[in-house]
């Protein structure tokens, strides 16, 4: 059920004055390509608010006589950039609602219909409400206009060519005849259908680089797998190596032990001959010869 406040609101601050967004498929392209690409280049940042078409009401309204102009109380930009506010759906911008901050940054696309009064109160408006900077632009002639505030008063840039915004630190371009808009890196602002495709090829080249990240990583793998295989078999080889060195030791004291065992039985074979020596010189000495001695 809708209340009585509801209602009045509506009347006060109405969302569409049943006008189409744009005129033609040349203005609807350009309104396009600015706040998609805004859209873009603000992505990361929450707290800046981009919108286009949207009714923008700077003052509240106390009244809903037919008699009231609508032009006075609120416009609605192409085009607008407000910057201290959180990206969201709205009805429409009702600026006591979003702590007083006006829209910064302003584009109008210029249609056969916009008649030079139309464009004078336009530009009253955006000076009174506290616009920063103006932008007109027309796909026709492709005549481009930039108004910046000076002083209270939104005052025309005369060489618009090589223009970069103050606040969008966006590049204008004008000499190639129709507008061309560079973002702060030097990229160039993309119809919907270029946008499109380069995401497309965005996503591919991601894909192709997780494809060769995953290569690399099974390669690192393989490498680390093949290195510890030949860590464990340097191992094996060290772990030979000792036993071999733990036997040619074990054979050395082995080796040893032999010699001192046959230095000791040569030692003690000498000192058979020499006991054997020594008793036969004592036969000798009774005149006994033990030579002759009968064999047992």
């Amino acid at each position: 059920m809708v209340t009585v406040k509801e209602l009045d609101e509506d009347l006060l601050y109405p969302s569409s004055d049943g006008k189409p967004m744009a005129e033609n498929t040349k203005q609807y392209r350009w309104i396009v390509i600015i706040k998609e690409n805004l859209e873009l280049l603000f992505r990361y940042d929450n707290d800046v608010f981009i919108a286009a078409d949207l009714f923008w009401y700077p003052m509240r309204s106390y009244s809903t006589q037919a008699s009231d102009d609508q032009e006075k109380k609120s416009l609605a930009p192409d085009v607008m950039v407000v910057f201290g506010r959180p990206k969201g759906d709205r009805q429409s911008y009702k600026q006591w609602e979003e702590n007083n901050i006006p829209p910064s940054v302003v584009f109008e696309i210029l249609s056969p219909s916009n008649s030079n009064v139309e464009m004078a109160e336009k530009l009253l408006f955006y000076q009174q409400h506290g616009v920063q900077e103006y932008y007109i632009y027309n796909p026709d002639t492709y005549a481009l206009f930039v108004k910046v505030r000076h002083q209270n008063k939104l005052v025309e840039i005369t060489e618009v060519d090589g223009w970069i915004s103050p606040r969008l630190g966006i590049k204008f371009d004008t000499s190639h005849g129709e507008l061309i808009i560079y973002y702060p890196d030097g990229e160039k602002f993309l119809t919907t259908e270029q946008l499109s495709d380069e995401a497309k090829k965005q996503k591919l080249r991601a894909q192709q680089a997780e494809e060769q990240a995953e290569r690399e990583r099974q390669r690192a793998q393989q490498a680390e797998e093949r290195a510890q295989q030949e860590r464990q078999r340097a191992q094996q080889a060290e772990e030979q190596a000792q036993q071999e060195r733990q036997r040619a030791e074990q054979e050395r004291q082995q080796a040893q032990q032999e010699r001192q065992r046959a230095e000791q039985e040569r030692q003690q074979a000498q000192q058979e001959r020499q006991r054997a020596e020594q008793l036969s010189a004592y036969l000798r000495s009774l005149g006994i010869d033990p030579d002759n001695f009968p064999k047992t």
